[in-house]
């Protein structure tokens, strides 16, 4: 694998920079929730400044169709000025962004890109738009390079095209899982089975072990044929779990944590949940048991929780396991992603002892998955 670097460029001086971002953080009446993203992409920005480069930032926020203040990149701004110390300057369109008269240690940051229909549509008249911006194109949103939109696909065909120094270190350290050293063992959980399904495919093979937990191990032993109560689940699974469900180094729970009907917590073995039960967490017997299987890794990968650790009754799985992986950091590979189980890695405070904490969510899967991954077109060989 080839990647182009900003490193490789030699001389950034003055030079106009469209960096795509990935700032789609949790907000709440105007406060940032969780700055992890925004934390993980100042070491780029932080180049780019070093280097003397021009710098007009892009990122989307939320799902808008069309202009609305609640989606507003402006808390995003405030929260970026505070943690870089430098100004910079929201502006509303690219027009707007075209008149500005560039001022020493100034950046710009164009608003939501999701309040312009054309960014989703992977527009070429607005790609080339955005595109007459700058000199030069760097991608630093892995979270978004499986999309087909315009600022991390069609953009790349009107500016020279390189990755920001996250994306490079995100697929650095996916290679350490595509060609791991072994045994390796997939740790998922979740609700979505069909935005998995590519990642069980492609590792299947390669998977010594696959522990399953929260709503996927729900979709498992709801089409195997086991009662899950009122358990949440995939109903669009079917066919990837008849397909799956004989592997052996697919490992399901033993005992599950429910909540009954009455509302209490109570333990039940995998094949002994009653038709009013939810299935919230896996028991102490599949605790132990994929603990175990864990000790034996020596590449880890793990995606979505266990079951519902938000709530205290129900964090147990979620957060053993969590400890487990930090336990092993000297003797193992850990690649973490998803925004749940980055949650519940910070509940514990450990967010230092594994290897790889990815921004990738969905995208992550996508790639480890093999998918078609536009925004590393032309970027990546």
């Amino acid at each position: 694998m080839t990647i182009k670097s900003i490193k490789k460029i030699k001389s950034l001086k003055n030079k106009k920079v469209l960096l795509r971002l990935d700032l789609n953080l949790p907000i709440k009446n105007g406060k940032i929730l969780d700055d992890f993203k925004l934390k993980a992409s100042l070491e780029t920005i932080n180049y780019l400044l070093k280097q003397k480069a021009k710098i007009i930032l892009l990122s989307h926020l939320g799902r808008p169709e069309k202009f609305n203040k609640d989606y507003s990149l402006e808390p995003i701004v405030k929260r970026l000025k505070e943690l870089l110390g430098e100004d910079i300057e929201l502006v509303a369109n690219i027009s707007e962004a075209k008149k500005y008269k560039w001022q020493s240690g100034k950046l710009l940051m164009l608003e939501n890109l999701r309040f312009f229909p054309e960014e989703k549509k992977n527009s070429i008249s607005f790609s080339k738009k955005l595109a007459s911006l700058a000199d030069l194109y760097v991608n630093d949103a892995l979270a978004v390079s499986h999309r087909n939109h315009a600022s991390v696909d069609k953009i790349k065909n009107y500016l020279p095209a390189y990755a920001g120094l996250l994306l490079e270190k995100e697929l650095n350290n996916f290679s350490h899982v595509l060609k791991p050293k072994k045994p390796l063992v997939l740790v998922m959980g979740g609700i979505k089975i069909a935005t998995k399904a590519a990642l069980l495919k492609n590792l299947e093979k390669k998977a010594d072990y696959i522990l399953l937990g929260g709503g996927l191990a729900n979709t498992f032993l709801h089409f195997k044929g086991l009662e899950i109560g009122n358990s949440i689940y995939d109903k669009s699974g079917k066919e990837i779990v008849l397909n799956l469900k004989n592997k052996k180094n697919i490992i399901l729970p033993i005992d599950l944590l429910v909540k009954t009907r009455n509302n209490k917590v109570a333990l039940r073995d995998v094949d002994k949940i009653r038709k009013t039960d939810v299935v919230y967490d896996i028991g102490p017997k599949t605790i132990i048991n994929y603990c175990q299987i864990l000790q034996k890794a020596k590449t880890i990968i793990w995606n979505g929780p266990m079951g519902k650790f938000e709530e205290k009754s129900f964090k147990h799985g979620t957060i053993t396991l969590v400890i487990a992986i930090a336990s092993l950091k000297d003797s193992v590979f850990s690649l973490l992603g998803g925004g749940e189980t980055i949650k519940a890695l910070k509940m514990t405070k450990m967010e230092n002892h594994v290897n790889w904490i990815s921004t990738g969510g969905g995208a992550m899967l996508s790639y480890l998955g093999s998918e078609k991954m536009p925004g590393l077109d032309k970027i990546v060989k």
